[in-house]
């Protein structure tokens, strides 16, 4: 394949090796190479997921971060640690303001609080290649922070994901290069689901297909890919290939908002009478940041998982007459929607609001006799106290009831107790 028409760039994805508990480990002075470190979301539970594991505790143990709290082995050496997201967040945002020592801003997408692209177009005089640039920022970050990390090297952000996932963490020095023209030799012997952006469902849906490795994908004809995945299809075909037009400048942290959701995997199974508190405050924080962007929507939507012991649940979207951001609107049609579709007597564990179909609010018509604006109003000044308060300093009385979640919720940063 030609490649000559399509744009090259010198981009660098950093990840940080088992970043949580590499943090906890120099919290507490030890070396994160040796130390049999487990980061979990709540010790307490001994069905809480295992966050993160140091090396040592994957080489000897076989621990992934997908393992239980419970099948930790009986091993006086491993330390237990407490998932603490604010810290892991302000040692991400340093670590980014180091690689914005040699880079702008404007070529640094961060992607996860553990994971960046940098694009280091016209650095080279500066630093040297692109390789003696990724072994630069690996030597700050170690000397800075004492985590070792992961470099993809490659001519779009996602050769340099790839050659990440599949290669650089493979590799003594950490590094891995992929250029256009080594994709069919170290990329599509690949399996598909080892391919970032390739899930289970999509990995046995091209599995029926024949499609294995990535090289099949890249032979597959396109059209047959269209027509089976649409946009899709297209895009995975592209990047079998080893082509990425996304961009590698610009403001990473804007876009164009289309849906507003809120979720939450239960501590315990809820019976019915308590999951409306639950929703209520869902739709509380939905509507909240809708009303932040300046923005209401038309359809709003709930998604319910029953308990392990029943299996299923349901998925359910509904049109409202007119757009909202209030709470209370939303409300009553989510719960109108649980109604319709609950199956009595069935223990809930997963609960998902979401508004979309999106527009401004300031393009809403108001009607002469329109009694929301007092509820608007009412809605804005709660926003305000809760702005400059805190998200606690206000609140229902249903969030004071067993189902209620925002308080627990407050004490937590991305999930997880802070």
């Amino acid at each position: 394949m030609e490649y000559d028409q399509y744009p090259r760039h010198d981009v660098l994805c950093l990840d940080m090796r088992s970043f949580y508990a590499s943090v906890e480990c120099i919290k507490r002075g030890l070396d994160p190479s040796r130390t049999l470190m487990a980061v979990v979301g709540d010790p307490e539970r001994k069905g809480s997921i295992v966050l993160a594991a140091s090396p040592a505790l994957k080489k000897k143990h076989g621990i992934s971060n997908v393992s239980r709290f419970f099948e930790l082995p009986e091993d006086p050496e491993i330390i237990i640690a407490k998932a603490s997201m604010q810290d892991y967040l302000d040692v991400s945002v340093e670590i980014t303001k180091l690689i914005h020592q040699y880079a702008p801003m404007e070529a640094i997408h961060v992607y996860s609080v553990d994971e960046l692209w940098v694009t280091v177009d016209g650095l080279t005089s500066l630093y040297g290649s692109p390789r003696a640039i990724a072994e630069l920022f690996q030597k700050r970050i170690m000397d800075q922070f004492g985590i070792e990390c992961a470099i993809g090297i490659g001519d779009n952000k996602f050769l340099a994901k790839v050659v990440l996932d599949i290669h650089a963490k493979k590799q003594k020095d950490g590094i891995a290069v992929c250029h256009y023209e080594d994709v069919e030799r170290l990329l599509w012997p690949v399996p598909v689901e080892d391919i970032w952006g390739i899930g289970k469902r999509m990995m046995r849906r091209l599995n029926n297909m024949g499609i294995i490795k990535l090289g099949d994908l890249a032979t597959h004809p396109l059209r047959f890919l269209k027509k089976r995945f649409g946009i899709m299809g297209e895009q995975l075909y592209w990047h079998s290939r080893g082509i990425d037009l996304s961009p590698v400048y610009g403001d990473f942290t804007r876009s164009e908002q289309k849906s507003f959701g809120h979720g939450i995997t239960l501590l315990q199974d809820y019976e019915e009478k308590d999951i409306y508190p639950c929703i209520l405050d869902l739709c509380e924080e939905v509507c909240r940041r809708a009303r932040e962007s300046y923005h209401v929507g038309r359809t709003v939507h709930i998604g319910i998982g029953y308990t392990k012991e029943t299996g299923g649940g349901f998925s359910r979207s509904t049109s409202l007459h007119l757009p909202t951001n209030l709470t209370m609107d939303m409300y009553k049609a989510v719960v109108s929607l649980f109604h319709r579709h609950y199956e009595k007597n069935n223990s809930i564990r997963r609960v998902y609001v979401s508004l979309t179909n999106l527009e401004y609010d300031g393009a809403l018509q108001l009607d002469f006799f329109d009694q929301r604006e007092k509820q608007r109003q009412l809605s804005r000044a709660m926003d305000d106290i809760r702005g400059r308060h805190g998200s606690t300093s206000l609140l229902r009385a249903s969030s004071y009831k067993r189902g209620g979640i925002t308080l627990e919720r407050s004490k937590k940063v991305g999930g997880h107790y802070a």
